[in-house]
């Protein structure tokens, strides 16, 4: 028999998120075998499904679904990194994109209430892959785009999402642009864009980092000195004036102009977005617990 030590039940702790007793208990009653402490666990889990509810979920991956001028992206949540990763997770993240783009729904009760196959609902679902997956599974939200034109949809590794549907263009213009938003990610599409206190507090803090003789040139050319560096930041933050990851000898803007394009919409979603994580130490957890 395997020792159930402190490490070990740190370790079975973080992979399947269950409770520090639980894991020890699993381990026990399996003899210390890691894989069959978590099949253990999963087996039990139904009845503590809804006891992961105050767990964080912060982890998981942005699943996409289009067809036909339609495309959406769906954060599913997961607690680790790990069970992210998991090809039941991945299956099932993939079947909720289907699933909402079938729907037709973003409001996040309506796609908690959607239908998807083998469940009354995507809820009822996700309950039940967090009994078999052993940590909570949260469906957080999903953004949907239709386009008459092309439509870009790209996911980078599963953690960022991206559509952006064009006017004009192609298909392949509109998925290299969607690259670029995933890995640039601009904070506005176009100049115009650009609010106005952002431009009066860039022009602020460029004018009081000229230097004194700078500051003494004549009011046109030191007009014309902001402006320029005005220009240089709103090219910066914005997706036309950026250069293109696909080609960086000329700007998004240069790329959709060789095509006569126009951006529509961009959309992007990161996993765990604006969820506060939490970081735990399993194993200085597990070892204070067991020194009781």
């Amino acid at each position: 028999m395997t020792a159930i030590t402190a490490k070990l039940v740190g370790e079975l702790r973080e992979r399947s998120g269950a409770g520090m007793m639980d894991c020890k208990k699993a381990l026990t009653e399996t003899n210390g075998d890691i894989e069959a402490a978590i099949e253990h666990l999963r087996k039990t889990g139904l009845a503590k499904a809804d006891k992961k509810a105050d767990r964080v979920a912060a982890e998981g991956r942005v699943a996409t679904a289009s067809d036909n001028g339609k495309a959406v992206l769906v954060e599913v949540n997961s607690e680790t990194d790990f069970a992210a990763k998991n090809a039941e997770f991945v299956d099932f993240t993939n079947a909720v994109a289907q699933a909402v783009l079938k729907a037709g729904v973003t409001e996040i009760e309506a796609v908690k209430a959607a239908a998807i196959e083998g469940f009354a609902s995507i809820e009822e679902a996700a309950k039940a892959k967090t009994a078999t997956i052993g940590e909570k599974i949260d469906v957080r939200r999903a953004a949907r785009v239709e386009n008459d034109g092309p439509l870009g949809v790209y996911s980078h590794g599963g953690k960022i999402g991206v559509i952006v549907a064009l006017k004009g263009g192609s298909e392949e213009l509109a998925k290299g642009i969607a690259m670029h938003v995933a890995a640039m990610n601009p904070p506005y599409v176009k100049a115009e864009d650009v609010p106005a206190d952002f431009i009066a507090r860039e022009k602020d803090i460029a004018l009081a980092a000229m230097s004194d003789k700078e500051k003494n040139k004549p009011a046109d050319i030191l007009d014309k000195i902001i402006s320029g560096k005005i220009n240089k930041i709103v090219s910066d933050v914005t997706l036309v004036g950026q250069p293109y990851v696909l080609d960086t000898n000329v700007t998004v803007g240069d790329a959709l102009k060789k095509e006569g394009a126009d951006v529509v919409k961009v959309v992007r979603l990161v996993v765990g977005e604006g969820i506060e994580k939490i970081q735990e130490d399993y194993l200085a957890e597990v070892q204070k617990a067991m020194q009781v």
